[in-house]
Parts: structure tokens; sequence; C-alpha cells
């Protein structure tokens, strides 16, 4: 899959990599084309604890229907250190090179990470929606950002996420009584789009299947690359 070109090397010291966030947290749009959704990935990446050594993957779906149409996947070296407040730039380039690889743009792109729901406006969903030019959802397990109220227990409740006085993502709930996930639009989608289709795609668990099926990938694959290295 053919992407644009660059927006920024990824060899930086941590005070280029914060002026770059706050650059390209300007350039983020939260509007969302209106064309019709076919085709839904998700993105994830995997690593042994204190490894520089990434497996990234994606895994493009059906929407409606979530079957799995293509996987892709990549191992790599991470050239930035993992520090809260700047994943993207670990992770983002693995993310990147491993859609390289896929043949079916999809029309969403779901991560397991911030979207907008960042310190600098700029998580990791933002930052690879701004690199493909492709709407994007940051759909994260935990808080990193903001406040909400409580969320009522049942499936499909949500409620507003707010960080510094602007609502940037939603708490929702995917499944009766388990805890909800935090999600945020990354780029070229609104609030209600982003948790209309991360809803959309939990039939059954607490995760949306794309991510959910990317998970599954790349932990398969660092498996895979840690027997082989014993050998």
């Amino acid at each position: 899959m053919k992407i644009p070109e660059p927006l920024h090397p990824w060899d930086l010291t941590f005070k280029e990599a914060k002026d770059i966030q706050v650059r390209l947290a300007e350039r983020v749009r939260l509007v969302f084309p209106g064309k019709t959704i076919r085709r839904v990935a998700g993105a994830d990446v995997s690593f042994d604890r204190f490894s520089p050594v990434l497996h990234a993957g994606i895994v493009v779906l059906a929407f409606p229907e979530l079957e799995v149409v293509e996987e892709a996947w990549v191992t790599c070296r991470a050239t930035f250190p993992y520090v809260p407040g700047y994943l993207s730039f670990r992770e983002a380039p693995a993310v990147i090179e491993a859609f390289e690889k896929i043949e079916t743009r999809p029309d969403v792109l779901i991560l397991d990470g911030q979207g907008i729901a960042h310190p600098r406006g700029l998580g990791l969903a933002s930052h690879v929606g701004l690199f493909l030019g492709l709407p994007t959802i940051g759909c994260a397990k935990s808080l990193l950002v903001g406040r909400h109220g409580e969320v009522p227990r049942v499936k499909g409740a949500m409620v507003p996420l707010v960080f510094q006085e602007r609502e940037v993502g939603r708490v929702v709930r995917t499944r009766d009584g388990v805890k909800p996930v935090f999600v945020s639009p990354g780029h070229l989608i609104d609030l209600d789009t982003a948790a209309f289709i991360v809803l959309s795609c939990c039939p059954r668990y607490r995760l949306p299947e794309p991510t959910r099926h990317a998970h599954r990938l790349v932990n398969r694959i660092r498996r895979e690359v840690r027997e082989h290295v014993q050998i």
C-alpha cells in the first residue's frame, strides 16, 4: 500500500518530538469524509519487556460483517525509547511499515492507543492518521488524560472524556458490566462516528474486533520470533 511522503524523520530528540507534536496537532481534522465504510482495519504492536524489537501488525476486516480480509506484519527495532506521551515516536514507524504491506486500503483504522486524548493533542492514532491521510480512531484500554463521569454498566453506554475544558473522547461501555474503553478520534473522523464504529466492532468482546485480531497476530509473531531465536 503506497503511502504519502513522510511528514518528518524519526531520528529525533525529545524536544524535537515535542515540537512536532504541537505542530502536527494543529493539522488534525475531526471531520469524517462521509464515505460508506466497507473495510475497517486494526493495528497493534507487541514487544518483550525491555526489548527494542517491535512486532507490528495490521488486520483488515470487512464491515459490518467483521470477517478478516487481509493481514500483514513486520518485525523491526525501535529507534525511540518508551516514554509516556511519546508512544507514537516509538510505535508509529512500525505500524506504518506494516501498513505499507497490505493491498486492501481500509476506510478506517483503529489503533490500540490514543487519538486527540493526549497532553499535546497528538496520540498514536492522530499521528498515524496524519502520516497515512486516513481516518483513524484511538481505542485505549486505560486513561491517559482527562476526566469523566460514571459510565452506566450496560453495553452502549458512554460519557464524555473532557481535557482542558474540551471533549476529546468518549468513555464507552462495550460489554455489560465490563470495564469501558477510551475512544478518541485520531484524524479525519468525529467523536460520534468514532464511538459508533468502535461499538459496531464489539459484538462479543470488550475490545473491537480489528484491534483484537491485530493483538492476537502480533503476539503470535512475537512468540514465533522468540522461539526461532532460541533454536
